[in-house]
């Protein structure tokens, strides 16, 4: 089919490759012109594997970019808005961006004489939007034989979008039979499991399960989906986290405590991992936006607001924890490894990494950071004085009085801790996404420090750490 992606974002652009990937032809539209032109010459622009590879496949071919909205609606047979629904201040999302892109296709449909379009609701939105996107349309003079709208929620994880796209657990869409039968064609590849079976394939992540399966439901009840999913793993990380809290005052260990419960199947051990919080574009501003439509509803949704509070309180139990291990901070020098809300992106938007080195700042330390990929996005969030982003991890450690792990990128669970130690201040690691075993780092001659397990305050000496070797 002819399809066109509203918004060139995360979603956006990795729906525009991976529909390209399965067999369609797509036009990606941004009114970013610089954006455009750079997606154009087969920049990527955001930190998502696979994605750099769809890219140069597809580009030019079943891919292409514009900035002109009406020659994407114009060509495409289905139209997908996945444009940006920040939450005002209020809580509620702001749907202004979306009301535009709406508007837009409504004029292009004006008087139009051709086969009726699909709008797929991409976005995370509020329950409803389905049907005030129908209302806009005929506000804006589009004929109702001319369109029908869908909700076709996403479910992708920063990192790993590209697979979780083309490996879904499941395709949900909401709207007419028709229109959600239409829908089945365009996922037919992955619902049929035969874009598994190419060659050429992406190659399909560990657990995941082919073919998708495809839910058919009301516009309203994909909505909820999105928004309860969200949710509900949003409350899976706070869950751990408190677990953890409880693990640390009784003397357990969170990840054995983590290794029981996971392995119930009612359960699972996906996103029951403790740390320092869930951040990122996604959960923060869904869980505000679904308690404000709960609120809209006359439910008050008070499971929400507590996972909210837990999430936000773990940072200011893991400052304690850093108080515990170097006791005042001010003058400190800390070497911070992680910018990224998550490891595998650079994306830095709601970062419980970013959020947490402020917290630093204000206590009077001075910090050193490294990420692999999110330095330059960070970079805008800082100014020079304030922190020194480094491009080596071992030249963050020089001269540090701890170094700090808030991102789980996987490199960060192979550091050398003897070259670490000979450049650091002291030999103290303070570990906020249970990267190691303790046994391990103390037998390497460092202070250890990480959530819902007991802390070792004192490294084996250098000696004892040369009889080990």
């Amino acid at each position: 089919m002819e399809i066109a992606i509203v918004g060139s974002g995360y979603v956006g652009l990795v729906a525009a490759a991976a529909f390209a990937e399965i067999g369609h032809q797509v036009i990606c539209v941004d009114n970013d012109a610089a954006k455009v032109a750079a997606l154009s010459r087969g920049e990527s622009l955001i930190h998502e594997r696979f994605l750099p590879e769809l890219l140069a496949r597809h580009r030019g071919q079943r891919l292409r970019f514009t900035t002109s909205i009406g020659e994407a609606v114009r060509a495409s047979d289905v139209i997908f808005i996945a444009v940006g629904t920040p939450t005002d201040e209020t809580g509620k999302a702001d749907l202004s961006t979306v009301e535009q892109v709406v508007r837009a296709i409504a004029r292009e449909l004006r008087g139009a004489t051709r086969e009726k379009k699909i709008i797929v609701e991409k976005s995370t939105v509020p329950v409803g939007t389905s049907r005030w996107i129908s209302r806009v349309m005929l506000e804006a003079g589009a004929r109702t034989d001319l369109f029908d709208v869908v909700c076709n929620p996403e479910f992708l994880r920063e990192g790993c979008a590209v697979t979780d796209f083309l490996y879904p657990h499941r395709i949900v869409a909401g709207g007419s039979a028709e229109s959600c039968e239409r829908l089945r064609e365009i996922y037919a590849p992955i619902v049929d499991g035969s874009y598994a079976e190419r060659e050429d394939a992406v190659p399909i992540p560990d657990g995941a399960t082919t073919p998708a399966s495809f839910i058919a439901t009301s516009a309203e009840s994909a909505e909820v989906i999105k928004n309860a999913s969200n949710a509900f793993l949003a409350m899976k990380i706070s869950f751990i986290n408190a677990v953890a809290n409880v693990c640390e005052a009784v003397g357990a260990d969170v990840e054995q405590v983590r290794e029981g419960v996971g392995s119930d199947a009612r359960i699972g051990n996906e996103f029951l991992r403790p740390g320092l919080g869930y951040g990122g574009s996604c959960f923060p501003k869904d869980l505000v936006a679904f308690r404000s439509t709960a609120a809209d509803a006359g439910y008050d949704f008070r499971l929400l607001e507590e996972v909210i509070r837990i999430n936000a309180h773990q940072r200011e139990m893991f400052l304690r924890k850093v108080h515990d291990a170097l006791w005042t901070l001010k003058g400190k020098r800390l070497a911070v490894l992680g910018l990224a809300f998550k490891g595998g992106t650079d994306d830095v938007r709601e970062s419980p990494a970013i959020a947490f080195i402020r917290m630093l700042l204000r206590e009077g330390a001075s910090v050193a950071a490294f990420d692999p990929a999110a330095a330059a996005n960070a970079r805008a969030l800082f100014s020079k004085d304030e922190i020194t982003i480094c491009d080596d991890l071992y030249d963050t450690a020089d001269s540090a009085d701890a170094l700090l792990i808030l991102t789980d990128w996987e490199e960060f669970g192979q550091l050398d801790f003897d070259r670490l130690r000979a450049v650091m201040k002291q030999a103290v690691l303070i570990d906020g996404r249970n990267m190691y075993e303790p046994e391990f780092v103390v037998q390497a001659g460092f202070a250890y420090y990480s959530i819902g397990r007991a802390s070792h305050p004192r490294a084996k000496a250098a000696s004892e750490v040369d009889r080990a070797a």
